[in-house]
């Protein structure tokens, strides 16, 4: 996914300016799942979009897409729309249409379940968690080396419930918590693309 063209360009790369970065919140299309934990990568690039005056449209790469202006840098920020187990149909065509040559320039926002709910942590590359979107990504970039932030939703009282766990909105002091969270996040993607994945881990990593 990431080989480069003869050209010099990644293949399939736009022919304007390519994206510093390209934020990837994960979640689930329609009213039915907003809300609910699974979409807290949603939440996030909504209130990146919110923060730095940018509209997120329909693209052809079948996510809701907005370009932003970050400290001067260009940042694409995308909402798929393909549901959570195809997300990575919809990152490989955003890659190649943001010009994303470089895995650490892909961060992806998703829920996790080993987290307390409205944890926040960074990490660069890693395994899967059990993440279907995860999965998904993994399987069609080819590589596990992009970055994650990851919201906390707390673990089901039934480990055999995690689907459902994650299908259902929190109660008001956990969705608290994940709001805070997300705020958190927001914070913590402009320190990334301010300075770097290293000392934005040594951060955010430390909070409770």
């Amino acid at each position: 996914m990431f080989r480069r063209s003869h050209s010099g360009r990644p293949r399939g790369e736009r022919s304007g300016e390519p994206a510093a970065l390209l934020v990837v919140g994960l979640g689930n299309p329609g009213r039915e799942f907003a809300g609910t934990r699974h979409n807290v990568g949603f939440m996030v690039v909504e209130a990146l979009a919110d923060r730095h005056g940018g509209s997120l449209r329909r693209s052809r790469q079948e996510a809701l897409v907005a370009e932003v202006r970050i400290d001067g840098e260009r940042v694409a920020l995308a909402m798929p729309q393909t549901f959570m187990n195809e997300s990575g149909r919809s990152v490989g065509r955003l890659v190649r249409r943001h010009g994303i040559d470089d895995p650490t320039h892909l961060i992806v926002i998703h829920d996790e379940l080993d987290l307390a709910p409205g944890a926040l942590r960074l990490k660069a590359g890693g395994g899967l968690a059990g993440h279907n979107g995860l999965r998904s990504i993994t399987a069609h970039l080819d590589t596990q080396d992009y970055l994650r932030v990851r919201i906390g939703v707390g673990k089901p009282p039934d480990p055999r419930r995690g689907a459902d766990h994650v299908l259902k909105r929190p109660g008001r002091s956990e969705a608290t918590a994940i709001q805070i969270a997300v705020a958190e996040a927001v914070e913590a993607v402009e320190a990334i693309l301010a300075d770097g994945i290293d000392e934005a881990m040594g951060r955010y990593n430390v909070r409770p």
